[in-house]
């Protein structure tokens, strides 16, 4: 017999609540034909600290006090609800048994069924405030008397601030120093951690743990959760007077943090870190990352101050509301593969205009360039010219862009992949371009990945050419009608073992290419490969230039079926760090007719940032892009993207497949308090269905108490099945389940109340394109008047069309014929494209797409689309 539960506050996390009085919920999963039995579930638990363990028994819900069921039980099963109340002061351990009443069957333990490990309860008795008596030696245990600590005003409210500085050595004979100093123990102990660690020199990616660190590779960012509830987070920061300080665990003292710090300085000097302590994680972090801004902008260099004059300059060019990054994009790496040609390219976009997928932005990406095909592979490659390799793009750049923009008049962009040094290894040593420019030799150390190349030795642009370079390159791709650039392995800056080197190298080409960029692209590019620290604190951290897209993981690798779920949980992990930047985040490309195209799809979606697809010519899923993208009245395509940016939210300290753990994914669009949260959610586990009870009040902009005590209302709307909740108040619980490769995208509306003298409270929301999986980030602005002849008039205006989806609680008593009347941009509709939904009854949905073109509508001047439904709030 198999049977399962899912539970809140969940098995195998830490869950931290506010008040003392506690409800479990349980559903209970069980055969259907089993269903009418009667199940007895119990909870085991205990106060903690070697308290004995005691029993409580649930209790069956009622039928209208249960979580709302946003999918199906997988299978043929059924669901049975449940709720035990404790009253909590401190903190709890508990677990779950399970039976059925009939018989002499034993108890069943959720932990061995499931392998789920034991819940954990805290509760936030004393909440964080400035002033508080304990000091950063009462907070870190054996917090090591060498180094100098200081406190400062924090920027982020609940929270409290500290900078830690430990000396460092100078460079000498032009090797760089290493330090690697004890920290301390956050708290003298800990229940749970979370950091963002290297994984190869480019990247960032998660690492968990429970009450011991054990940090694989450098981190630098660490997250501490201590057994009263609060967070602890550290950061390292870089690029400062040229020292980077990054964190390791002790390999001889379970828990203890230690700093590792570089310095590339000639003269002794500090490395840095920030310590913040908090109520919530996400308060915690900012505190760090708000005054990590602080100090890199009190120290930017001439170079860097350079590029905020060219932004003050005005070369920037304006741009439409709409960002070039809101286009459908399409990426030539993963789908034409690298031995890349004219011909490709050409056939590739006619066989995406055949399909009917009309992007908006394109990516030439790796291979197109004019290369000295040196030792064995691309690592040893050196860059030749500007113009295209001879062989294999005869006729040259300007005349195959010319045809791409002739012929497809929906791409409106165009960029080119390039390396930020020129190609992977550098300019090649006998090519025009380093006969034309002043260049050095550099030795760089990039071994990892199996990389090894045979010769680390590279020719670069010197840095006193560098602008120059790179404001000669820009002119000419301009020349040729290339719009932006996607520039990568950034990180090779990272990889210079000489102090000279990168101390020479690393502000001149990071400087010299964001202010070309901007001068001559308006800031359309795409950087990668540069989760460097150094890069990470120089470029993508001060606020002084417009935000570019910056990729946020490794890259998306098709054929490993392995790196699909990882690779989302490694970016909406990144994007804890990412949201704090000055950057968009970029979860890199997919495809979409692959078994975890929709995973992905969704994922992107959720993001915040773009979306772009790398379908081989012809292997498409055309019904998945439509739920990505949409038309504006304009004819580009665009993609809907939160105004929040996507991360990890409810449970940053859950472990990759840690027993059954949905990743839930949480963004947020419009303004605060009538916007929509919007969560994610992925079943990450290899070989199992999961389900999880999520709260409502944990999505991104839900507000569980309203003003004066007031409760808000909200529906819930699920993309994958169509399921509108009930009205529900911020406490409700809601109940996923996804299956292997399952993902869904939730959407929780604020309702909007009016009262009718005949037909009592009408509560109302605008859905957003409701065919479109983030389609609430269509909705540009929604007003909802009452009228003086009684009418009511919802006034939505978006920016693509699609179906518009109004949730009207009264709508099973109106009649779409007799009760409403809809216009788009002043006119009416055909009455065929109004309707109430399939899916459910208080959904009405109108057809803009469909009544747009049949109406032969125009945009004019505007880039939008204005909807006004109006309908009798009175009955007749």
């Amino acid at each position: 017999m198999t049977a399962s539960v899912a539970t809140y506050p969940p098995l195998g996390q830490v869950t931290q609540l506010q008040g003392s009085d506690v409800a479990f919920h349980a559903v209970l999963e069980v055969p259907s034909e089993l269903s009418a039995e009667q199940w007895q579930l119990a909870l085991w638990y205990s106060n903690g600290d070697g308290a004995e363990w005691a029993e409580a028994e649930f209790v069956p819900d009622q039928p209208d006090a249960r979580p709302t069921d946003l999918h199906e039980p997988i299978g043929t099963t059924a669901r049975l609800y449940f709720t035990a109340k404790l009253t909590v002061h401190f903190s709890l351990i508990f677990t779950l048994k399970f039976r059925q009443r009939a018989g002499d069957e034993e108890w069943r333990w959720v932990r061995n069924e499931q392998g789920s490990d034991d819940g954990v309860v805290v509760i936030d008795q004393k909440p964080t405030r400035e002033g508080d008596p304990e000091d950063l030696p009462d907070l870190i245990h054996d917090l090591n008397p060498d180094l100098r600590w200081k406190s400062h005003m924090s920027q982020s409210p609940g929270t409290r601030l500290w900078s830690i500085e430990a000396g460092v050595d100078g460079a000498k004979e032009d090797e760089s120093t290493f330090a690697e100093i004890p920290l301390g123990v956050p708290w003298g102990r800990f229940l749970r951690w979370f950091a963002l660690v290297r994984p190869w020199t480019p990247w960032l990616a998660p690492r968990h743990g429970k009450s011991e660190l054990n940090l694989d590779k450098d981190a630098l960012l660490c997250s501490f959760l201590s057994p009263q509830g609060k967070h602890m987070v550290f950061l390292g920061i870089s690029g400062i007077n040229d020292v980077i300080t990054l964190f390791r665990s002790s390999d001889s003292d379970a828990g203890r943090l230690m700093l590792h710090i570089r310095s590339d300085n000639a003269e002794s000097t500090s490395g840095t870190a920030l310590v913040a302590v908090g109520d919530n994680f996400e308060s915690t972090i900012a505190a760090v990352m708000y005054h990590a801004r602080t100090l890199v902008t009190a120290t930017s260099t001439p170079s860097t101050q350079s590029v905020a004059e060219t932004v003050a300059e005005g070369d920037v060019k304006p741009q439409w509301y709409e960002n070039w990054y809101d286009g459908l994009g399409y990426c030539t790496w993963n789908s034409l593969g690298q031995d890349l040609t004219e011909e490709k390219v050409l056939k590739a976009l006619d066989t995406l205009a055949e399909n009917k997928i009309n992007i908006s932005n394109l990516i030439i990406d790796d291979n197109w360039q004019d290369v000295d095909y040196r030792g064995d592979g691309q690592w040893q490659r050196g860059w030749n010219d500007f113009e295209a390799e001879p062989k294999t793009f005869p006729r040259g750049l300007k005349a195959l862009i010319s045809d791409i923009r002739s012929k497809h008049k929906n791409i409106h962009h165009i960029a080119l992949w390039h390396a930020l040094l020129g190609y992977w290894a550098g300019l090649a040593p006998s090519g025009p371009l380093a006969k034309r420019y002043k260049t050095i030799q550099v030795t760089r150390n990039d071994t990892e990945k199996s990389h090894n190349p045979i010769n680390n030795t590279m020719t670069l642009v010197a840095p006193s050419d560098v602008q120059t370079f790179y404001n000669d390159f820009y002119t000419f791709l301009a020349s040729c009608s290339i719009d932006g650039v996607k520039t990568d392995g950034q990180y090779m800056l990272d990889t210079l073992p000489a102090p000279s080197a990168r101390c020479a190298l690393t502000t001149s080409y990071l400087d010299a290419w964001t202010s070309s960029s901007l001068r001559h692209f308006s800031g359309h590019v795409i950087s990668c490969m540069s989760q460097t620290p150094p890069i990470i604190f120089h470029s993508h951290l001060p606020p002084s230039r417009p935000a570019i897209v910056c990729r946020t993981s490794d890259d998306y690798f098709p054929s490993d079926a392995e790196a699909h779920p990882w690779h989302v949980w490694a970016n909406a992990h990144t994007a804890l760090l990412a949201q704090h930047l000055n950057i968009i985040p970029d979860w890199d490309m997919f495809q979409t007719a692959h078994a975890y195209g929709a995973f992905h799809a969704a994922a992107r979606c959720v993001s915040g940032g773009p979306v772009c697809v790398t379908d081989v010519p012809g292997e498409h899923d055309i019904a998945l892009i439509r739920q990505v993208t949409g038309v504006t009245p304009r004819g580009r395509t665009v993609v809907f993207r939160p105004s929040v940016v996507g991360r990890v939210v409810m449970d940053v300290y859950a472990g990759y497949r840690n027993g059954g753990t949905v990743l839930k994914v949480g963004a947020y669009h419009g303004r605060g308090g009538t916007g929509t949260g919007v969560v994610g959610v992925f079943n990450v586990e290899k070989e199992r269905a999961v389900t999880e009870v999520l709260p409502l009040g944990k999505f991104p902009g839900v507000v569980v108490e309203g003003e004066e005590g007031g409760k808000r209302r909200y529906v819930v709307r699920a993309h994958g099945t169509g399921r509108v909740t009930p009205p529900l108040e911020g406490g409700a619980m809601l109940t996923v389940s996804l299956g292997l490769k399952g993902w869904d995208v939730l959407c929780a509306y604020p309702l909007h109340a009016v009262e009718s003298r005949t037909r009592g409270e009408v509560l109302l929301a605008n859905l957003g394109l409701v065919g479109k999986m983030t389609g609430c980030a269509a909705v540009l602005r929604t007003v909802f008047e009452v009228r003086e002849n009684g009418r009511m008039l919802v006034d939505a205006t978006l920016k693509a069309l699609g179906v518009l989806g109004i949730y009207i609680s009264a709508l099973p008593e109106l009649s779409v014929d007799d009760d409403f009347m809809v216009t788009i941009q002043g006119q009416p509709v055909p009455s065929r494209t109004v309707s109430v939904s399939k899916q459910d009854e208080r959904v009405l949905g109108v057809d803009i797409e469909t009544a747009w073109n049949e109406m032969g509508l125009e945009s004019g001047w505007a880039n939008e689309v204005e909807v006004k439904v109006y309908f009798a709030l009175e009955k007749k």
